[in-house]
């Protein structure tokens, strides 16, 4: 979510003039930033939160493999379990 709104102010800012008076809040202020400034600030973020979406879904990906492998031997220990106590009458 963070990571569109970074894009949208990019994108405003890269329409706005070098000469136009460009704010940022400061906790519950407004402060006034050079543009290049913030759009070096912006763009830094935008990287960190891309490389942190990398990351989530690197981690993503190993958890569901590893929910895979886990899910493989329950179904093995179940269905081996299901072998060896066979109903009366059926061997």
């Amino acid at each position: 979510m963070e990571l569109g709104e970074t894009e949208k102010a990019l994108t405003e800012l890269a329409k706005a003039a070098d000469s136009e008076d460009i704010y940022k809040f400061a906790g519950n202020l407004l402060v006034k930033v050079a543009k290049n400034d913030i759009v070096k600030e912006l763009t830094e973020k935008k990287e960190l939160e891309n490389t942190r979406k990398m990351v989530l879904a690197k981690q993503e990906g190993r958890f569901r493999e590893n929910l895979k492998d886990l899910q493989a031997k329950i179904d093995d220990a179940v269905k081996g379990k299901q072998t060896q106590v066979q109903p009366p009458g059926d061997a």
